[in-house]
């Protein structure tokens, strides 16, 4: 099945990482395979992939599994192969920069320090991609951001992040459905 639009999901592979703040955009995909999946995931673009209809659209869900650096070129093979632009992805990860649970949508914009994001620009050779971004909160002033990134979230913030799970996925829905405008209209 060609995909109609790819969803990205940005984290680290492996047990370690699972579950912690930098891991945010695989849990959001993993929201939507719970929703929508109906065959197997495979690997594939230095990821893990799974086609699903979204509304009516053909969607490949893929978490890179390059570790969050080198995310752009598990991305910018996806694109190459299905013939996509980066107008038909959605990139969703982590943001410090957003207490725990917001979420916001971009149409385009700079990495914001985000790694993953930083280096799927350069491999794209452009900022001109949808991101939604999921706040995982700032940290401590006594630690360091790279340490706190590859931590778990908080027994006090574990209601918190799944409800921006759940927000995530619905904002990952309706940007397919309906487009930029609308969520930016509704979560921002």
């Amino acid at each position: 099945m060609k995909p109609d639009k790819i969803v990205v999901g940005l984290g680290n592979p492996g047990t370690k990482y699972q579950g912690t703040r930098h891991n945010v955009g695989y849990m959001v995909l993993a929201k939507l395979a719970e929703r929508f999946a109906q065959g197997k995931p495979r690997i594939q673009f230095q990821g893990n992939t799974l086609d699903v209809k979204i509304k009516g659209t053909n969607i490949l869900l893929l978490c890179p599994t390059t570790y969050m650096n080198l995310s752009g070129n598990s991305i910018s093979s996806a694109l190459r192969f299905y013939k996509l632009t980066p107008s038909e992805l959605l990139v969703v990860c982590d943001d410090v920069d957003l207490p725990v649970s917001k979420i916001r949508f971009r149409t385009s914009g700079g990495s914001g320090g985000q790694k993953g994001l930083q280096n799927t620009i350069e491999r794209l050779g452009t900022n001109e991609f949808a991101r939604l971004r999921v706040g995982i909160g700032r940290p401590p002033q006594n630690r360091e951001t790279a340490d706190y990134v590859l931590s778990h979230f908080g027994n006090n913030e574990k209601e918190e992040i799944q409800l921006a799970i759940q927000n995530a996925a619905d904002a990952v829905e309706l940007w397919i459905s309906d487009g930029d405008s609308a969520v930016m209209n509704r979560y921002n």
